[in-house]
């Protein structure tokens, strides 16, 4: 979890293949409505989410017998609450901090994502950082994220 731009795809893809479980990244399960409101500049408010998070918490339950590894923003507690609903004992939470400059940068390098840099502010604004998460910091190297996750959840 963390805002955009943070890693969280990056880190998933690499630590799904690492453990051959299956990938989800949350923006792939957005509705159309929800994209084309960020692609316009304008954050989702909290209606605009549940249904979403809904949908992401139907995927990890789907996925709970053989495991999966879900990418996604959840950035208050309510979220998480609804997102990890029945999961609670089956999950580890990993949060990926990190300095808005630095995120703000890494975002303005992206191409084709339809989240634009100038929401950035929004999800700090939004952001309730998580009490039961290890938390990571997102300039590390994926290799030493993936490394400390795996021997965390040992």
């Amino acid at each position: 979890m963390g805002v955009s731009g943070s890693g969280k795809t990056t880190l998933g893809k690499a630590l799904a293949a690492d453990l051959s479980r299956p990938f989800f990244d949350a923006d792939d399960f957005h509705p159309e409505a929800n994209v084309a409101k960020m692609k316009k500049g304008e954050p989702l408010n909290d209606d605009d989410r549940w249904p979403w998070l809904s949908r992401l918490n139907s995927v990890l339950n789907d996925h709970l017998q053989e495991g999966c590894v879900l990418a996604c923003s959840a950035l208050k507690e309510s979220y998480r609450k609804l997102l990890f609903e029945g999961l609670e004992e089956h999950l580890l939470l990993v949060y990926l901090k990190g300095e808005y400059a630095y995120i703000h940068q890494r975002m303005q390098a992206r191409k084709n994502h339809y989240m634009p840099a100038t929401l950035l502010q929004s999800q700090f604004d939004t952001l309730e950082e998580p009490q039961n998460a290890l938390v990571l910091d997102c300039d590390q190297a994926i290799e030493e994220m993936m490394h400390t996750i795996l021997n965390t959840s040992k």
